[in-house]
């Protein structure tokens, strides 16, 4: 497994929390880092981006060594650094690509504030996606559209998919409803899935999406198909938020606890 993204210092999201999770459902990870942020529960203070050569050379150097089954793709921070991860998928033939379209965090911050590189992120990265995992704000600015209820999460599922040619999990969370329900649109087999989850309450969110997507894109390394990665990673981020409801670390949103099946 390759992770694509961003650090977090606090440990909870990004490339660390994509390591706890890649190791966590059994796979080995490696990684390219975009940027280096200085962020705790609370949000996040500072975003440092790696040059994009250094990123290349990232790239080069893990994927000109490594054959890799699935490939997770986090914060991407500008035009630039989009075209260079463009250029290795296409270099080295990576497969199994998991998009997690990263443009806020949970604490509200935004990552990707350029619409240039929205649109190059739209336009470049999710057509050589299998997957792309928006939540519904992220949903909201790749569609410039307000979703209002769950009940419209199919329906732009699959216009998100159709416009982009891959296949759309839209995920439900930032709802306040206490039945949540993410939607899965199958591009190659028009096949539309939905995943029932009860509301779990607490404030330790910190990095879901990224925990999520890694271990979607985890599943698919260990050959498990679209349906199926996404089920057993849906029940695996729903037992870390359960294990982690209750930790005490730092005065925000805290992490999930990612190896809650060993400890």
């Amino acid at each position: 497994m390759l992770s694509i993204a961003g650090s977090d210092s606090i440990g909870g999201a990004g490339i660390q929390a994509d390591t706890k999770v890649i190791s966590a459902c059994g796979c080995y990870g490696a990684s390219a880092i975009t940027a280096v942020t200085a962020q705790n529960t609370s949000g996040v203070m500072d975003v440092h981006p790696v040059p994009v050569r250094h990123l290349s050379e990232q790239l080069d150097a893990v994927c000109g060594d490594v054959h890799f089954d699935a490939v997770k793709i986090g914060m991407l921070h500008s035009s630039e650094v989009i075209q260079a991860v463009k250029k290795s998928i296409l270099k080295y033939r990576l497969k199994n690509i998991v998009l997690d379209p990263v443009m806020l965090t949970t604490s509200g911050d935004r990552l990707l504030r350029d619409k240039e590189a929205v649109e190059t992120l739209k336009s470049e990265l999710l057509p050589l996606a299998k997957l792309v995992t928006p939540n519904r704000l992220e949903a909201e600015i790749l569609l410039n559209k307000s979703i209002d209820n769950q009940r419209e999460l199919a329906g732009y599922a699959k216009r998100l998919a159709e416009t982009h040619r891959t296949s759309v999990l839209l995920k439900a969370g930032h709802f306040q409803a206490e039945k949540l329900t993410d939607v899965l649109f199958n591009f190659t087999t028009g096949i539309t899935t939905r995943f029932e989850s009860k509301r779990i309450h607490t404030q330790n969110t910190h990095g879901t999406g990224c925990t999520l997507s890694s271990a979607i894109a985890s599943f698919l390394a260990l050959h498990f198909s679209l349906e199926e990665a996404v089920k057993k990673a849906t029940d695996y981020l729903h037992g870390a938020l359960v294990a982690g409801k209750n930790f005490k670390l730092g005065r925000g949103c805290g992490p999930v606890h990612h190896f809650y099946r060993f400890w």
